[in-house]
C-alpha cells in the first residue's frame, strides 16, 4: 500500500512510519523545513518537503496513494500565539481531507487525542460515547484538537473514509522534543519534581499506538473513534513506577490545586510573558489536572484487536533513551 504520512519526525508518527514500512508499506513521509529529521533515521520512505499550511504544494504528493495517515499536530501547553496552533490543528486537517478527496485516496486515518474526551474530576472511566462538547475542552490545544476532530467527522458523514483514533498518553522511546508527556519524565530524572498533584493518566506503549495505526487501515470503520490506551494510573502511581525503574526517590508532597496554579500563574507571567521561555508548569495544565484522564479501549480491542499492554516496559525504554540522549544523568 502506498500511504502519505505526515509527523513522522514527531515521536508517535515515528513509531507509526517506523511500523508501517516494517510492514513493507511504500511511504511518502511530509517534512517541513524546521523538522528535526533525526527520528526518520532508518524509516524506508520517500521525504516530501512540504507544510501543511501551503497544502495546493502536496497535491502531487498524495495523488496515486492509497491511504493517508495524518499524525501531525502542534502538541503545546503553552504557545505565544494559539492562532498558529489552530492553523496547524484545525486548517491543516481540513485541507489534508479535502486533498485526500480530490486526489481519490481510498482510506484516510487521522490522530486525534484522548484530549477530546469529557473526562471527569471524580476518576470515572469514560470511552467514545461519553458525552463531550467544545465547552469541556480546556486550553488551546484541547480545543484545537476537538475542532479538527469535528472536521474529521464531518468528511465521515460526508461519505469520506475516514477512521479516528484517539491515543491517551504515549509512552516510549524517542521523544525527542520532547512532549509535555516526556518532560514529567525528564524533569522526575533530574529531580526537579519535589511534589505531585492528586491527578491521573492512561499511558500507553507507543508501539502498540504504532500498531493500531495499521490496523486501523485494515479494520477500522469509517467514522468511528477508537481510544487507544493502556493503564490507568495516578500521577503518584507514575511517580513510584520511576522511582522503582531508576532508584530515584517519589516524592511524597502532594499540593493542592490552588498552591499549583498560583505557581503556574506566576511560571507563565515571568518566564513566558516577560523572559519570553516556556514555563515550567502552566495554568492549562493545571485545569487539566484537576481531571483524571481515565478511559476504555474496549472499542479498539474489539473492532481493531488493540492491545492493553503493561506500561511499565514503555516507562523503562523511555527513561533508557531519555538518559542515552542527554536528555538526563
Amino acid at each position: 500500500m502506498k500511504i502519505f504520512v505526515t509527523g513522522a519526525t514527531g515521536f508517535v508518527g515515528h513509531h507509526v512510519a517506523k511500523a508501517l514500512a516494517a510492514e513493507g508499506h511504500e511511504l511518502r513521509l511530509l517534512t517541513r523545513k524546521t523538522s528535526n529529521p533525526a527520528n526518520l533515521e532508518g524509516i524506508r520512505g520517500e521525504t516530501i518537503a512540504g507544510d501543511l499550511l501551503t497544502p495546493e504544494s502536496l497535491k502531487p504528493a498524495i495523488a496515486g496513494c492509497d491511504a493517508v495517515v495524518h499524525v501531525a499536530a502542534d502538541y503545546r501547553l503553552w504557545i505565544p500565539d494559539p492562532a498558529a496552533m489552530y492553523k496547524a490543528n484545525v486548517d491543516g486537517t481540513r485541507e489534508l481531507l479535502r486533498l485526500a478527496r480530490e486526489t481519490g485516496v481510498r482510506r484516510f486515518v487521522y490522530t486525534s487525542s484522548v484530549a477530546t474526551m469529557h473526562f471527569r474530576t471524580d476518576g470515572i472511566v469514560i470511552n467514545e460515547d461519553t458525552p463531550v462538547s467544545l465547552a469541556d475542552m480546556v486550553g488551546h490545544y484541547k480545543r484545537s484538537k476537538f475542532l479538527a476532530e469535528q472536521e474529521a467527522i464531518k468528511a465521515a458523514q460526508a461519505g469520506q473514509s475516514v477512521i479516528i483514533l484517539n491515543p491517551t498518553t504515549p509512552i516510549g522511546p524517542n521523544d525527542r522534543k520532547p512532549t509535555p508527556t516526556g518532560r514529567i519524565f525528564i524533569d522526575f530524572l533530574n529531580k526537579r519534581f519535589p511534589a505531585y498533584m492528586d491527578t491521573g493518566l492512561n499511558l500507553v506503549d507507543v508501539s502498540e499506538v504504532a500498531r493500531a495505526h495499521m490496523l486501523a487501515l485494515t479494520h477500522g470503520a469509517p467514522g468511528r473513534r477508537y481510544i487507544l490506551g493502556g493503564e490507568n494510573l495516578t500521577l503518584k502511581q507514575i511517580l513510584d513506577k520511576m522511582a522503582a525503574i531508576t532508584g530515584l526517590p517519589s516524592p511524597t508532597v502532594r499540593i493542592p490545586f490552588a498552591v499549583a496554579a498560583a505557581y503556574a500563574f506566576f511560571e507563565e507571567w515571568i518566564t513566558g510573558r516577560i523572559r519570553g521561555k516556556e514555563p515550567r508548569a502552566t495554568l492549562e495544565e493545571v485545569r487539566m489536572g484537576r481531571k483524571k484522564m481515565f478511559a476504555s479501549s474496549a472499542r479498539a480491542q474489539t473492532e481493531l484487536g488493540f492491545r492493553i499492554l503493561p506500561v511499565y516496559p514503555a516507562m523503562r525504554a523511555a527513561i533508557e533513551w531519555f538518559r542515552a540522549n542527554g536528555y538526563a544523568p
